[in-house]
């Protein structure tokens, strides 16, 4: 017999060789048939694979995470499976989860393929679906996997058993269709009930543009046809709150080929809104004891080597800017932290003097790749709430607890009430990939996991996501449509102040080490301001909307007194502009209502004579006639609230 500990503490003993589906079947049917894969000592397993010891058992549904993964991995293999029966001689790839679905790399040799494909795929899948098939797992060694793939002639699996390790190579079937895979998978396709291609786009063999363009294949797959349907409902709704969309229709932003891409440009409308976020972070952190200070947008080569960014980023990133001066080199500035570190080295600093608190809204450029390009969420150059906190040790934990506190203060004024804090850890089986001391990060990381569960967070720890000179806290923010971005950060560093060689003078009168804490609540404003769009679908909070009325005369008799609305009500520092055009009040309405702008001011005769206004609010209608001061007031309210 073998115990079996389930999430809730409590042990259950089965025969040895269990599987977590019978594990399932014992607690009830209606929970086995829901099973798709299982937890089992922290990896994921087919629900059907014999447990041999002792474990800690988890199974995994629809509705967790891994379950989803699990559930889409293997629509993959179901996809592949189709494209081999309805294209023979196709060749394939990689074929992952990924966070909305699933795809599949593959070669189709000569052959056209265009969306146009997608509905035979589709249909084709769907009837294997419901043949049930079952995933089978099988342990091969290296030499028949390389003669499986070998006589079938795919030397992209070929490529990829290269890098195996013999004994440690598994394939996976369903019905006629085999691959190489490590799984897990779903017990049998029966679970798949509703598929959807969404994309096809070009992707290099191993992301590597001198290897062959392959056909990248994308789509989605739920246990209820249902889901489906709604999951294309919010597409579509997606597609309505696109901030690039929304970004061009509300002037806010732009992009220009000649300018040079993913370097957007703030338009008016857009700068005001960037500043009133600014300015309410601004306002904030001086209550928290943040300075303010200002860096370069380039810093001398030896800056970024001695912090690690050139090491680490360098070959990536933009090139070097060489000078007149024989081997001198200046580099774009990819981070704020080696400028505020230099800054903290300006004069000594004592015991007494910690914490010290730099706060820049610095702009850092980074290269990133053409094809990741997209919109404000992935740009070459954007601008950090960067802030960096250099205290003693003792001091960590409570001045991370204050970073949240900002942070938190941030999402609740702007909306953002659904997020999960990320505890993000370094790779412990790949701790090349970071600089320091195995002690600093086992101090850094107690410290986050300490803060974030006396703040009573809900987190979560992911291995792996930690930044190369130490752990964060990532919070992952949801939005209105229920997708998952990550904004603010918080990370503790005690490698940058070894690196720097920072030191303040104790209370024993003698030279030590302070911790750096980094932290940025918005992320980067171009990032942020790209989400809270898509969030609020371009209505901003009042406080916030670059435009929080409009004057609408009914005809031109109206505009002396429209002016002197406009002039009366942009005194009490409320932001509006008048239409001026010769166009019916109904189409400017219109126009107003496209615009988002909160709200319309209709003058005619009446409200001349009254010395009054008709107020329509955005997506309400209308609120009445109201004088001057109590639109004045109403505005005040809802931008106290």
């Amino acid at each position: 017999m073998i115990n079996i500990t389930l999430p809730d503490g409590s042990v259950r003993q089965y025969e040895k060789g269990t599987s977590a589906h019978q594990i399932a079947l014992s607690i009830s049917e209606g929970l086995a048939r829901n099973v798709l894969a299982a937890e089992v000592n922290g990896e994921v397993w087919d629900s059907t694979r014999p447990i041999e010891s002792d474990s800690s058992v988890k199974l995994l549904t629809w509705s967790d995470a891994a379950g989803k993964s699990t559930f889409w991995h293997s629509s993959a293999h179901l996809m592949a499976e189709a494209l081999e029966a309805l294209y023979p001689g196709t060749k394939f790839g990689i074929g992952p989860a990924i966070e909305t679905g699933f795809y599949y790399d593959v070669d189709f040799g000569g052959r056209e393929f265009s969306s146009d494909d997608f509905k035979a795929i589709e249909t084709k899948m769907i009837e294997l679906a419901k043949q049930k098939e079952t995933f089978v797992r099988e342990s091969v060694s290296k030499a028949d996997a390389v003669k499986y793939f070998t006589e079938k002639g795919d030397e992209y699996k070929l490529d990829l058993i290269d890098g195996l390790e013999d004994g440690k190579i598994t394939f996976y079937t369903q019905g006629a269709f085999t691959d190489l895979c490590r799984g897990p998978h779903i017990p049998n396709t029966g679970f798949i009930k509703a598929v959807k291609l969404m994309n096809v786009a070009g992707a290099y063999w191993r992301g590597d543009e001198t290897k062959k363009q392959l056909t990248r294949i994308y789509g989605v797959t739920f246990p209820k046809a249902s889901e489906l349907s709604e999951y294309l409902l919010m597409i579509e709704e997606a597609k309505k709150r696109d901030h690039r969309k929304l970004g061009k229709e509300l002037e806010l932003f732009a992009f220009s080929e000649k300018v040079g891409m993913g370097l957007p440009l703030w338009l008016p409308k857009g700068t005001a809104l960037r500043e009133r976020l600014v300015n309410f972070l601004t306002k904030a952190q001086a209550k928290a004891g943040y300075e303010q200070v200002v860096t370069p947008h380039i810093g001398h080569k030896n800056l970024y080597v001695t912090s690690g960014h050139w090491e680490k980023y360098g070959k990536d990133s933009f090139q070097p800017i060489k000078t007149p001066q024989e081997g001198e080199e200046f580099f774009l500035k990819p981070m704020n932290c080696p400028h505020h570190c230099e800054i903290y080295k300006t004069k000594p600093r004592s015991y007494k003097d910690l914490p010290v608190r730099f706060a820049e809204f610095g702009t850092v450029y980074r290269y990133e790749q053409s094809g990741e390009l997209h919109g404000l969420t992935r740009v070459r150059g954007f601008t950090q709430d960067d802030a960096h906190l250099f205290c003693m040790p003792e001091q960590v934990k409570d001045e991370f607890k204050k970073v949240i506190d900002l942070v938190l203060y941030v999402f609740k004024s702007l909306g953002f009430e659904n997020y999960t804090a990320q505890v993000s850890l370094r790779d412990p089986e790949n701790k090349a990939k970071y600089i320091g001391s195995d002690e600093n990060w086992r101090l850094s990381e107690n410290a986050i996991i300490e803060a974030a569960a006396e703040k009573g967070l809900n987190t979560v720890v992911e291995y792996g996501e930690a930044a190369f000179y130490g752990p964060k806290l990532d919070f992952m923010v949801k939005d209105a449509l229920g997708r998952k971005w990550q904004l603010g950060t918080i990370q503790v560093d005690y490698n940058l102040p070894e690196r720097f060689e920072l030191e303040y003078t104790g209370s024993d009168n003698q030279k030590h080490r302070p911790v750096m804490i980094h932290r940025a609540p918005f992320g980067s404003l171009e990032r942020f301001i790209a989400v809270l769009i898509e969030h609020c679908a371009g209505n901003f909070p009042l406080w916030l909307s670059p435009e929080q009325f409009i004057i609408l005369p009914i005809s031109e008799k109206y505009e002396e007194y429209a002016k002197k609305v406009l002039d009366e009500l942009n005194n009490s520092d409320i932001r509006g502009l008048i239409d001026f055009r010769d166009e019916k009040i109904g189409r400017k309405i219109r126009d107003s209502e496209v615009k988002k702008i909160p709200y319309m001011l209709i003058i005619g005769d009446k409200e001349m004579a009254e010395g009054k206004v008709s107020v329509r609010k955005h997506g309400e209608g209308d609120l009445g006639e109201m004088t001057l001061e109590e639109f004045n007031n109403l505005l005040r309210k809802e931008i106290t609230v």
